[in-house]
C-alpha cells in the first residue's frame, strides 16, 4: 500500500492475473488506488527507479549486456528498445529496471520487444560507450570489473551461444571415440568490439578465445568470439556464479551440468589431462549441493587448468 501500486503493477510482481489481484482487495476491504499517475508520488517514484537504473548492479550490468548486443537507441527522444524471440528474456529484463511497460509482438510476428524511454538512463549508457546505430562502430565500454561477468552473461544471451552436442565423428575408427563438445560464442558485427571483450575476459576470467570471420555472400562481416571446452568451463562458472542470477533460463539449463566437477580422481594421468575433472581430491560426501564449492572462483569447476 505505501508504494501506491496499481493491480497491474501488483500482478506483474506478483506473476497472476490482474483480475487475482482485484477480487483479493475486495475479499479484504482494502480499496484500489485510482487510475492514472498520482499527484506528486509518481513522479518522485519515477526519480528514484530512473538513478537506480544508472546506478552499476548485477542487474544494470546484465542489462546494459543485452542492450549492447540485441538493444536499440533511438536517434531521438531518449527511447530504449530491446528485442528477443524469448518472451521470458524480456520479463527478466523488466524486473531488473522495474519496468511496467508492455511486452508486445512485432507485426511482422517474428519476435517480442519491449519499448520505454528514460532520459537519465539513456544518457548514462551514452556516457558508459553505447551509441545509436552502434552495430558497426561498437567498442569498448567503461563497465567496472566488479560487473564484469553480469555483463558478458547479458552480451551471451544477447547475440552469443552456449552449444553442447555429443560428437561421433570418429566412431567409424573406433566405437569409444565418442565426445562431448561445449562450446561459449558471442556475435557481432564490430570487431572492435570482440577484440575488447577478448582482452577483458582473458584479465578477469583467465580464459582465452578465438575471433574467427563470417561472411555471407553480398553482405557486412560478422565476427565470431569462440571459447572450446576448457575454457569454456571455466567461463561458465564465472558468468553463472550463483544460482539466482539474471540470464537466460534455456541457456543456463544447457551449461548447468558444467557448474559441478564432472568427475573426480586421486592421482593425475601421465596423459592430458580430462577436462572438468578434478585430481588429488577426494569424492566428496553429502548432497549434490554440498560439492560444488565456492561459486566465485573462476577455476573452481576446472582442477586441471592452470
Amino acid at each position: 500500500m505505501e508504494e501506491r501500486l496499481t493491480s497491474s503493477q501488483i500482478a506483474h510482481r506478483l506473476g497472476c492475473a490482474e483480475i487475482t489481484v482485484l477480487r483479493r482487495l475486495r475479499r479484504f476491504g482494502i480499496p484500489a488506488r485510482p487510475r492514472g499517475p498520482l499527484s506528486g508520488h509518481s513522479d518522485r517514484a519515477s526519480a528514484v527507479v530512473s538513478r537506480a537504473r544508472s546506478t552499476w548492479s548485477p542487474e544494470i550490468a546484465y542489462v546494459v549486456g543485452l542492450v549492447a548486443t540485441d538493444g536499440n537507441l533511438s536517434r531521438s527522444r531518449y527511447g530504449l528498445t530491446l528485442s528477443s524471440n524469448d518472451i521470458d528474456l524480456l520479463e527478466t529484463v523488466r524486473r531488473c529496471l522495474q519496468l511496467t511497460n508492455a511486452i508486445t509482438r512485432y507485426t511482422n510476428g517474428r519476435c517480442y520487444h519491449i519499448q520505454w524511454r528514460d532520459r537519465r538512463f539513456y544518457e548514462w549508457l551514452v556516457d558508459i560507450g553505447l551509441t545509436p546505430a552502434k552495430s558497426l562502430t561498437l567498442g569498448s565500454l567503461a563497465v567496472p570489473d566488479e560487473y564484469f561477468a553480469d555483463f558478458f552473461r547479458g552480451c551471451v544471451d544477447g547475440d552469443g551461444t552456449v552449444l553442447v552436442y555429443t560428437d561421433r565423428y570418429h566412431t567409424a575408427k573406433n566405437e569409444r571415440y565418442v565426445y562431448e563438445r561445449l562450446y561459449v560464442s558471442l556475435v557481432s558485427a564490430s570487431r572492435l568490439f570482440l577484440d575488447w571483450m577478448r582482452a577483458r575476459i582473458r584479465t578477469l576470467a583467465r580464459v582465452d578465445g578465438v575471433i574467427d570471420e563470417r561472411r555471407k555472400e553480398g553482405g557486412r562481416s560478422l565476427w565470431r568470439l569462440r571459447y572450446a571446452k576448457a575454457d569454456s568451463i571455466r567461463l561458465i562458472g564465472w558468468m553463472y556464479y550463483a544460482p539466482d542470477v539474471p540470464c537466460l533460463a534455456r541457456k543456463r539449463a544447457k551449461a548447468e551440468r558444467f557448474l559441478s566437477p564432472l568427475g573426480y580422481s586421486p592421482l593425475r594421468p601421465t596423459g592430458r589431462p580430462r577436462v572438468g575433472w578434478l585430481y588429488n581430491k577426494p569424492r566428496p560426501q553429502g548432497r549434490p549441493e554440498d560439492v560444488r564449492g565456492p561459486v566465485k572462483s573462476p577455476g573452481w569447476s576446472n582442477g586441471s587448468l592452470p
